[in-house]
């Protein structure tokens, strides 16, 4: 199975090209949308070689989600967290964005390995954003705590008018995922999928795993929330987050996989749907082959032993 990768690959290619180029002087202005519709927009001037604007739009929240300006609480630390000087946030961001960075390429630091990991964590900007709320969390949990002023309930936009929910505790976080898909085929390899990851768990090499559950109905930790964001038609899947899941290192890993799940799901379900949809046109080419192969030969025309061709003749007598 695969996991995706928390940075924009084209975005990161376009930071190193830029960064090769600056001497040239050339102007870029470049759009671009991701998955759950997290749209770019990159600008350069010739005037300002050295600066380039980065806007982000990111999916439209549902009303039961805590916007701060445009943005997920505690987006704006964890921006300043991750970039330092190197990035500026502009106030207001561009029209039509909910955040605009100014990155001046040369507050970068010179040493080479340093200055690739400052761009691909630019480039991850989106999980920097929408997984602010997932890592004041879950960095509480690793010190075993609940975060100052948050509610029992969380909702965390993560798709164009759909949330997750977060049920924050000192010793465990329930983080519940109402799966939606708008094709009923998709909603029947949803399910079944889900029912199967479910299942994996439970093999031996996974004893470490967060524990996971998915249930047709909404799970008791959901009791308050609205219920037009309960409305799921291929389940709902819950993971219990320990303190072990997000010690050091975890947390970033983390954090990032439980922003996509959503979209690992879709991926795999569209690759099921993919693989059987090549098995099936190659069923029917078999078939149609044995079907040719089974054609009677032609009563008008017979070959003889000696590949003479010859035809009946009936005669009728006067």
């Amino acid at each position: 199975m695969i996991l995706l990768q928390s940075h924009s690959r084209f975005l990161l290619q376009t930071l190193l090209n830029r960064l090769q180029n600056l001497e040239k002087g050339i102007e870029l202005d470049y759009h671009w949308v991701e998955f759950d519709d997290v749209r770019y927009h990159i600008q350069v001037s010739t005037k300002n070689p050295h600066l380039l604007l980065l806007s982000v739009s990111l999916p439209t929240p549902p009303p039961e989600t805590n916007f701060i300006g445009g943005l997920p609480f505690g987006a704006i630390e964890a921006i300043k967290a991750a970039y330092g000087v190197v990035v500026r946030i502009l106030d207001p961001p561009r029209d039509g964005f909910n955040l605009t960075l100014k990155l001046n390429f040369s507050k970068l630091p010179p040493d080479e390995e340093f200055k690739h990991a400052i761009l691909v964590k630019i480039a991850s900007v989106r999980e920097v954003v929408l997984g602010a709320p997932l890592r004041v969390i879950l960095k509480n949990l690793a010190l075993r705590r609940v975060a100052p002023n948050m509610d029992q309930l969380v909702a965390v936009v993560h798709r164009p008018n759909e949330s997750i929910f977060l049920f924050p505790q000192a010793e465990r976080v329930t983080v519940v995922f109402p799966m939606r898909f708008k094709d009923s085929v998709d909603t029947i390899l949803a399910t079944s999928f889900l029912q199967e990851f479910v299942d994996a768990r439970h093999t031996a090499g996974l004893n470490n795993a967060p524990p996971c559950l998915w249930s047709p109905s909404p799970p008791l930790e959901l009791k308050e929330a609205p219920a037009e964001a309960l409305s799921a038609n291929a389940g709902f899947v819950s993971f219990v987050i320990f303190p072990r899941h997000v010690e050091g290192k975890k947390l970033d890993r983390a954090v990032w996989h439980l922003s996509t799940f959503h979209a690992y799901v879709s991926y795999h379900v569209k690759c099921s749907e993919g693989f059987m949809h090549t098995r099936l046109r190659r069923r029917v080419e078999s078939l149609i082959q044995a079907l040719d192969r089974a054609k009677p030969a032609s009563e008008e025309s017979k070959k003889t032993a000696n590949s003479r061709s010859f035809k009946r003749v009936v005669r009728h007598d006067k």
